[in-house]
């Protein structure tokens, strides 16, 4: 799915990490992990195409990453705010397959069945009418991932999903999540916070430690040595009787 090979990132003229060498599997679901300002979003843009790396060489699906790259389905962080206040949800949907030609070209039937299929499958049709400043956090992300899945991307990648959304809508979106990557058989990298809420359903993780980006199975990531460096606080690692694994501050 992904190949970084000493690759680094650069934002305003200085290297914010390096020696970023390793191979995320196909399919798989992922975190990206670090502290603020560790270049979490400059690695999606990177992928996307956006910016390019200043050393090294990036391979997504087996091609160097470019703008406007269909297979690959983006929500971004604050994206309520990106959608305006007055466009409706179904709406915003249907601008993931008409992009910057809606409201110019008259679409097709075949489209807005298509966004339909899409609102159903993240459980958003009940509120398809609704316009996006009337949705709760957790209706609002629902429809920043249809908008992502509507042109049917292999690769789905999610900066902050989670952030703003309360314990039920988080456990909900990481469900939703979840479901994607296996009914899809989608790669799904998401750029987080808080592991806790996904540690059930997380393949791996991409943590940029010590200015360079590495990557590993969650069990590997999920060490209280390797956490309590990475956000340089005390971190314990626990397990529950019934083997749930959980992250706290000590």
């Amino acid at each position: 799915m992904l190949d970084f090979d000493n690759v680094s990132a650069v934002r305003g003229g200085t290297t914010i990490w390096s020696e970023g060498t390793f191979h995320v599997p196909s399919g798989q679901m992922a975190g990206v992990i670090g502290p603020n300002g560790s270049g979490k979003t400059t690695l999606l843009m990177m992928i996307l195409g956006l910016c390019r790396p200043g050393s090294g060489t990036i391979t997504v699906m087996g091609q160097t990453p470019h703008r406007g790259d269909a297979r690959i389905g983006y929500v971004p962080q604050n994206y309520a705010s990106i959608a305006g206040d007055s466009i409706r949800a179904r709406d915003m949907v249907l601008l993931g397959l008409t992009g910057t030609n809606y409201g110019l070209r008259r679409t097709t039937k075949a489209q807005h069945e298509r966004v339909d299929q899409v609102l159903a499958e993240v459980g958003a049709a009940d509120f398809a009418a609704r316009r996006m400043s009337q949705l709760s956090g957790g209706q609002q992300q629902r429809v920043a991932i249809a908008q992502a899945l509507v042109s049917n991307p292999k690769l789905l990648l999610l900066d902050e999903p989670l952030a703003n959304l309360d314990v039920r809508n988080q456990q909900e979106i990481v469900a939703l999540l979840s479901r994607i990557n296996d009914e899809r058989d989608i790669g799904i990298l998401l750029v987080v916070h808080d592991l806790n809420p996904l540690l059930s359903v997380l393949d791996g993780a991409i943590y940029l430690l010590d200015g360079h980006a590495h990557y590993d199975s969650v069990n590997e990531v999920v060490s209280e040595e390797l956490l309590t460096h990475l956000y340089g606080t005390a971190i314990r690692v626990v397990r529950t009787p019934q083997g749930d694994l959980f992250t706290r501050s000590a």
